[in-house]
């Protein structure tokens, strides 16, 4: 059983600055691209920024220069450091795996999102 749990959410005051962190655990044997995605109150879901395991990045355009994706394969954990934020960064945040090998089958796992507030 494939788990993810995030944490770091919070309330921020606009310019301020918060990290996410999301873990990954069970029987893991690998996992192919990890990121984070948001959805805010009557939005779609979207990408904000994704990591390979090889360590290639994707970030949405409104988060380039401002959020930063890392990875640490060893403990299948995945951080976003979110700099300089604004209002219109305040959603739930999603961690997303996506190829992740555990026993004996492969599939895609979502975490229970964690809220991210930036208000003054």
């Amino acid at each position: 059983q494939v788990q993810l749990v995030e944490s770091g959410g919070g309330l921020v005051q606009p310019g301020g600055s918060l990290r996410l962190s999301c873990a990954a655990s069970g029987s893991i044997f690998s996992i192919n691209a990890m990121g984070w995605y948001r959805q805010a109150p009557g939005k779609q879901r979207e990408l904000v920024a994704a990591i390979t395991s090889g360590g290639s990045t994707n970030y949405a355009d409104s988060v380039k220069g401002r959020f930063t994706i890392s990875r640490d394969n060893a403990k299948n954990t995945v951080y976003l450091q979110m700099n300089s934020l604004k209002p219109e960064d305040t959603a739930v945040y999603y961690c997303n795996a996506r190829g992740v090998v555990a026993g004996y089958s492969m599939g895609d796992y979502w975490g229970q999102g964690t809220q991210v507030t930036v208000s003054s």
